[in-house]
């Protein structure tokens, strides 16, 4: 008889442990989305590419020379001299 009472005593606390764990991951889903919310960037802004290399970067990066426009001020030199 006793064993059949701890037997039971242990499925009552398997029991409370697995809902609670079930419950913590159903409040922590529902609460992870307004934790992660992402910062206001602003808008698009227009993308230049580099006349020497090719990479694309936003026109407020950009180095502009007579040519086009430029990643880097090095660039800039190599190909305007």
């Amino acid at each position: 008889m006793k064993y059949l009472f701890v037997v039971a005593v242990v499925a009552v606390a398997f029991w409370f442990w697995r809902n609670n764990r079930q419950n913590a991951k159903v409040q922590q889903k529902k609460s992870a989305p307004s934790q992660s919310k992402a910062p206001h960037i602003g808008p698009p802004q227009p993308m230049l590419q580099c006349a020497a290399c090719g990479v694309h970067l936003p026109a407020t990066d950009a180095v502009v020379g007579k040519r086009g426009s430029y990643c880097t001020a090095d660039h800039l030199r190599l190909r305007e001299g």
